[in-house]
């Protein structure tokens, strides 16, 4: 249960991977069991929200004509949010910009804004699977290796 618990904490937006390892560490979950559901979180997110987000945007176009406008509207405050936050990142440093910014464990970041920004960028999903992929994974390592007790901040 325990797992299952740091698992889909790790696909809440800005909480992710990097956040729910903290989160099952400071509960006293066993490491190797929070690491790797924190893990499969990243992996999860870097591979289904590339594919994912074209459908989002078709369904959050249909619900503009709706009652939910207002969560559409939302929606697109993000889009532009993220447009704005990633860019530079991106354009300056393409793939690596792309992971940088994804590791950087911070709200505002990670891999749902990373992988948004690439989707609204126009970055295939064969350069942002990895990017995300690997800055997921460097974002865990960022937060897992302090609340470890590795690393002294």
């Amino acid at each position: 249960m325990k797992f299952v618990e740091i698992l889909l904490l790790s696909l809440v937006p800005t909480f992710e991977g990097r956040y729910a390892i903290i989160y099952g560490l400071a509960k006293g979950y066993p490491m190797l069991e929070t690491l790797s559901a924190s893990v499969l979180g990243v992996l999860i997110l870097s591979i289904t929200l590339p594919k994912l987000l074209p459908v989002i945007d078709v369904i959050m176009d249909k619900l503009k004509g709706t009652g939910l406008k207002p969560f559409a509207d939302l929606y697109t405050s993000y889009l532009e949010r993220t447009r704005k936050k990633a860019k530079p990142y991106v354009e300056r440093w393409g793939f690596l910009g792309l992971m940088i910014f994804v590791a950087i464990p911070l709200p505002g970041t990670g891999i749902w804004t990373g992988a948004l920004a690439s989707y609204l960028l126009g970055i295939s999903e064969r350069a942002s699977i990895p990017a995300l992929l690997i800055g997921g994974l460097l974002s865990v390592m960022i937060t897992a290796f302090p609340a470890i007790g590795y690393l002294k901040i």
